[in-house]
């Protein structure tokens, strides 16, 4: 069977729901938090030399980039089909290219000839790296595409909060480019000590905060939900952190050839306004907003929220049906989903929310839902007397309906 002839089975299999499997990815310089339900056993399968795997990708069609050793597809998320004589595996990049508009509506296929957005879990024992992603300008320098991300901390996967609970976000105010500066150029002399010019907010689950491009960020251990445009472009800024020291390269990840060594070059990633804004809290912390009247939404049975809303490339929601309640949902765009909490039904699907995975294993939790059929609403039952269905949806850049 073709290719092709397999998305479109697939595509009709699921009247338009596409199920996919889920997508690990490891991480060298960072301790798992095993908060993803990843089985205790395999967070190191791929061997001591890949790091951990604290990582779930989600309707990604966006390669990871990890240096020489990344796997064949790392990153890439995969569309389950079973053709009747078994289940067979296509890359959801490829039904994308395959299915253009089809799938994920023209007007995203027509402006950006693909899935132009992915969201992940990343799962950290402790703190990451005070680091930036660069904007379109800067990563285009590289051949990639500019970095806005969101997060979100999910309840369900936040029994615990790590080590160290709380993100540094920006440049205290006051602070001068030259101390920046310095700091860069000591990154070889053990401890750079940036994060002493940048203030730390504690994280709370079920919020979560909006990270533009050419922000400074060191990422809190809470398990997050993040959002982001379709790209794996970063440096890290910060040279020691949680007693491990972070490798030089990653200093200069992001960095043409050409300038590598310049550190006036890792000054002009930084969005300096941005960063030294004294109202971080007021401009990039996200508080869940209902999509329309509350009460309205519980006489239907359900509950919806944005979680991510400040940035044009992306958004996300949470979407609780209630205990034995049926409803239908409709969304003006194409987007992936990841069920949190229960099981029922979702369209054709059977959906249900595994408490243990091992690595390889096939699940029913992760779909990707074609434009037509958000638009004409999908049916989705919770059969349970007493636990509701839970899914977060993250949806591409200038979905029409969001609309606060």
């Amino acid at each position: 069977m073709g290719l092709s002839s397999i998305a479109e089975k697939a595509l009709e299999q699921g009247k338009g729901i596409l199920r996919l499997a889920p997508t690990w990815v490891p991480r060298s310089f960072c301790v798992p938090g095993r908060r993803i339900k990843l089985h205790p056993d395999d967070y190191y399968v791929l061997g001591g030399v890949r790091g951990g795997i604290d990582e779930r990708w989600l309707s990604s069609t966006t390669p990871a980039k990890n240096g020489p050793l990344t796997g064949e597809n790392e990153g890439l998320s995969a569309i389950v089909y079973d053709d009747g004589n078994g289940e067979q595996q296509i890359l959801l990049k490829d039904a994308v290219d395959e299915l253009k508009g089809a799938l994920i509506g023209d007007r995203l296929w027509d402006e950006y000839q693909s899935w132009p957005m992915y969201s992940k879990f990343f799962d950290n024992m402790g703190p990451l790296p005070h680091h930036i992603h660069h904007n379109d300008e800067h990563a285009a320098l590289i051949g990639q595409n500019g970095k806005p991300e969101a997060y979100y901390f999910p309840p369900q996967l936040n029994n615990h909060g790590g080590d160290f609970p709380y993100t540094f976000f920006g440049i205290t105010p006051g602070t001068t480019k030259e101390q920046i500066k310095e700091c860069l150029m000591n990154f070889n002399k053990g401890d750079n000590k940036i994060t002493n010019f940048s203030s730390a907010f504690r994280l709370e689950p079920g919020t979560g905060w909006d990270v533009p491009p050419g922000m400074l960020h060191a990422p809190g251990s809470l398990c997050t939900y993040e959002p982001q445009k379709a790209s794996d472009v970063f440096a890290m800024y910060q040279s020691l952190v949680n007693e491990a020291i972070v490798p030089e390269e990653l200093l200069w990840n992001g960095t043409p050839e050409n300038r590598k060594g310049d550190y006036d070059q890792l000054m002009e990633v930084i969005d300096w306004d941005l960063n030294v804004n004294p109202n971080l809290l007021e401009t990039r912390f996200m508080r869940p907003k209902s999509v329309k009247d509350d009460a309205e939404m519980e006489a239907e049975g359900y509950s919806e929220k944005w979680v991510c809303y400040l940035n044009e490339a992306f958004s996300a929601k949470e979407l609780t049906v209630f205990p034995g309640k049926t409803v239908t949902i409709k969304d003006a765009a194409a987007y992936g989903i990841i069920v949190m909490q229960g099981h029922g039904k979702f369209g054709e699907w059977d959906i249900e929310t595994p408490a243990l995975i091992r690595y390889g294993q096939l699940t029913h939790d992760e779909f990707f839902i074609s434009e037509k059929a958000a638009t004409e609403g999908v049916v989705i039952s919770n059969p349970s007397k007493t636990d509701p269905i839970v899914i977060l949806k993250h949806f591409g850049p200038g979905n029409p309906d969001l609309v606060l």
